[in-house]
């Protein structure tokens, strides 16, 4: 959605854009902001742990099956790898738009436990978006402000 097509409340000012699990709470932290940042720090953790658990034990029916050391290394590292690929690629998002999330669909899918943990851990510093959805919404509330100067 770009920014020139949010939509306006009636007095004309720019309507802020929800964030998943935050609503508009993130504009003056409150409406239980802190309550919803720490119960999605501590649901991503709990997401990345169950997940984690869930991948040895696919890991433990690898060495069940004896496929052998070079194929255990490999799903290793290529799990490894996805999760660091989903990591960045999460934590990219929460302060720049447009990061080509499309195209890396299948590192995300396969590196969830990344994904878990970014979003664990930009709710200790902020709702994960809140930084980009500020700017954003900043940058409307200036051109509001100005239309509204030039039409007096």
């Amino acid at each position: 959605m770009s920014t020139q097509s949010r939509t306006t409340s009636s007095t004309g000012a720019p309507e802020p854009e929800p964030i998943r699990f935050f609503g508009t709470t993130w504009i003056e932290h409150d409406g239980g902001y802190g309550w919803r940042r720490a119960a999605v720090a501590a649901g991503g953790l709990a997401a990345a742990v169950a997940g984690a658990l869930i991948l040895r034990f696919g890991y433990e029916g690898l060495a069940v099956a004896r496929v052998g050391g070079l194929v255990n290394l490999i799903v290793f590292l290529g799990v490894a790898i996805c999760t660091a690929l989903a990591f960045r690629r999460t934590w990219e998002g929460f302060v720049r738009r447009g990061t080509g999330e499309e195209s890396t669909q299948p590192y995300l899918l396969i590196g969830f436990i990344g994904v878990f943990l970014a979003w664990s851990l930009r709710a200790l510093q902020e709702a994960p978006g809140e930084k980009l959805h500020r700017q954003e919404y900043e940058e409307r509330l200036r051109r509001a402000a100005a239309r509204g100067r030039k039409r007096k």
